[in-house]
């Protein structure tokens, strides 16, 4: 059938099955060819890859990445968009439509399943009110993943790869690059979308690390730690980690790990490198013994 990249065909699809756009799952379909390219340029899909996507919609972008890749499991949300999905991945045979919320499948499972546990590729065009989380979660389940690629808001691309002491630096940055490495394949304005979001937005690939680029000792608290010192920017690191409901150390414990971490004691967390942050949590975690 016709690509669904072309507009009209868009508009035909979504007139036929009378479809309508739902703002709980942040629904707005691509509509540009050459963005969908360079999507698929960007991740590197081959033949030899199984591709998880996210969020299929009616199938715009599982149809570039049937045709480029090996297999691709669709996972999809609304029930509504099943019969569509039927309609337009009707000619690939690599493709399998799944019903599910993503935050709630096994995916180390359906890894296994499909693609014998080897890595895969994520690509997807996230719903913004859920990006910070599908992507936690991809990372913090280890499923054997080379890369994600994915269209999200183009302020929070900005801040996966911002770097200390600037604005957009926070607690998504040190996550992101504690697990893969960001790059910015491309900006992609409103006009791509259908329907328009209110904002521009970004395709950002996370090549996962083999290793993570720092060595800690209790990769838990040290996020822990990292969301204390974010949670209230403008007060020092001492008094973020002090207050911290999840934390429960003193404040001379605090003030003692920050000192032996070579870290002046009025530091805020924003001036911290990941390197700084998992020095500090080994510090903290020998109190903790």
């Amino acid at each position: 059938m016709e690509k669904l990249s072309n507009p009209q065909k868009t508009i035909e699809i979504i007139k036929k099955y009378e479809f309508c756009f739902q703002k709980k799952f942040g629904q707005n379909f691509l509509i540009d060819g050459h963005v969908l390219d360079k999507i698929i340029a960007g991740a590197g899909v081959t033949k030899d890859d199984m591709v998880l996507e996210i969020g299929p919609g009616i199938g715009t972008m599982t149809q570039y990445l049937a045709e480029a890749a090996g297999s691709v499991a669709a996972v999809e949300i609304d029930r509504n968009l099943l019969p569509i999905l039927e309609e337009t991945l009707a000619d690939y045979d690599n493709v399998s439509v799944i019903h599910a919320d993503v935050l709630s499948l096994d995916l180390n499972q359906l890894v296994q399943e499909k693609n014998g546990g080897r890595p895969i590729k994520v690509v997807a065009n996230l719903p913004y009110y859920i990006t910070t989380p599908i992507i936690m979660a991809l990372f913090e389940q280890h499923v054997p993943i080379a890369n994600i690629t994915v269209m999200v808001q183009k302020e929070v691309a900005a801040r996966m790869k911002a770097g200390p002491g600037t604005k957009d630096y926070g607690a998504l940055s040190l996550a992101v690059q504690y697990y893969a490495e960001p790059y910015i394949v491309a900006n992609v304005p409103c006009n791509c979308f259908m329907p328009r979001p209110n904002v521009d937005s970004a395709v950002i690939r996370l090549t996962k690390y083999d290793t993570p680029p720092v060595a800690v000792k209790d990769e838990t608290l040290m996020f822990k730690i990292i969301r204390a010192s974010f949670n209230q920017r403008r007060k020092t690191l001492v008094n973020g980690l002090y207050n911290s409901p999840e934390l429960s150390f003193t404040k001379e414990q605090i003030a003692d790990a920050i000192a032996k971490a070579g870290l002046p004691p009025s530091i805020r967390g924003e001036a911290l490198t990941l390197e700084q942050f998992a020095e500090l949590t080994d510090r903290l975690a020998e109190i903790q013994k």
